[in-house]
């Protein structure tokens, strides 16, 4: 019997790369699509030797068009990162809106299933504690970080409107804060941030009074929780991610006892519209999944610091990537 097909989108990605492995290792033939605005072909080499693996160099903002059937779609493609959204945010918008258009409007083409990577921030500042599905979220459209939450807002709602309207068989994921090997060292967010900083002998840099939370889940938990979604029969929103909740602050002093250094812990102005409070209520996970994380966060934080310790040193200072203005 043929192997089953599935697209991922944002392949060259941190998760997207990571979810291309395991879908090899579960026997499919994976398509892998990225337009290397963020992602690096670096996190997919190993797989280009392989029969199972096909790449696309294509922006899905752009019509998609796969020969042959298809079976599944993975839509991976969005900055994910603060830099990355504040210096794009244009196309940021497009590829959660035209993007997610083109992807389920193949799916809708080839008969196949479509799981959309939604986020947490969804749920804006909240002020719901800790978040659930139902909550529907304190966001500032015109705010900085809005191109990035209404872009994933209106994707949810084109995602359902596909769904209820096509009858195309949707599945949409809201991820937590995730961490491991393939992050980018400078892309911005709290983890790579403060690991970097230690590596390169800095003092660690806080926004605020660092009493804002976050709650880290490590990608091999988070790619269980996608598997099992796409292959639930359950069309709603799900939240997957660790509840395992701490502090900006107590999570800095983490770093510094995990990488033995000594630096300070200095504070800046927290950014504009920065959730004071992130952790997710996965009680629907267990329930319709089955899924809960399991790797801890000291053992998921030794694994990440060794695979950032061991890139060459100029990964190190190598500053955020610039990107050409597009329009």
């Amino acid at each position: 019997m043929a192997a089953k097909r599935i697209l991922v989108t944002g392949a060259a990605g941190f998760l997207g790369s990571h979810l291309c492995d395991r879908f090899i290792k579960e026997g499919f033939h994976v398509i892998g699509m990225d337009n290397l605005i963020t992602g690096d072909l670096r996190n997919i080499e190993h797989l280009f030797k392989l029969k199972e693996f096909e790449f696309y160099h294509h922006d899905v903002s752009k019509f998609i068009h796969i020969p042959g059937e298809l079976d599944y779609i993975l839509h991976f493609a969005s900055p994910a990162s603060p830099i990355d959204y504040l210096k794009i945010p244009i196309q940021t918008l497009k590829v959660g809106s035209l993007g997610t258009h083109n992807c389920l409007g193949l799916a809708l083409a080839k008969k196949a299933r479509i799981l959309v990577a939604s986020t947490s921030e969804v749920y804006g500042d909240p002020l719901v504690h800790p978040q659930n599905e139902e909550y529907w979220g304190n966001v500032n459209p015109v705010g900085p970080r809005g191109v990035y939450d209404e872009a994933k807002r209106f994707q949810e709602a084109m995602t359902m409107a596909y769904h209820t309207f096509h009858g195309v068989e949707t599945r949409i994921i809201r991820i937590f804060n995730t961490y491991g090997p393939r992050m980018r060292l400078n892309d911005g967010r709290a983890l790579p941030a403060f690991i970097g900083q230690a590596l390169r002998g800095e003092d660690l840099t806080v926004f605020g009074d660092g009493s804002q939370t976050r709650s880290f889940c490590y990608v091999d938990d988070l790619v269980e929780g996608i598997y099992r979604l796409l292959m639930s029969d359950y069309a709603y929103p799900v939240n997957v991610g660790n509840p395992d909740e701490i502090s900006l602050l107590d999570f800095a002093e983490e770093i510094i006892k995990l990488t033995g250094t000594n630096q300070k812990i200095v504070h800046k102005p927290l950014p504009v519209d920065d959730p004071k409070q992130r952790q997710p209520d996965i009680t629907k996970a267990k329930e319709k999944l089955g899924w809960s994380p399991k790797v801890s966060r000291a053992e998921g934080l030794k694994i990440t610091y060794d695979y950032f310790k061991s890139l060459p040193q100029d990964e190190l200072y190598k500053l955020p990537k610039e990107f050409q203005s597009r329009k």
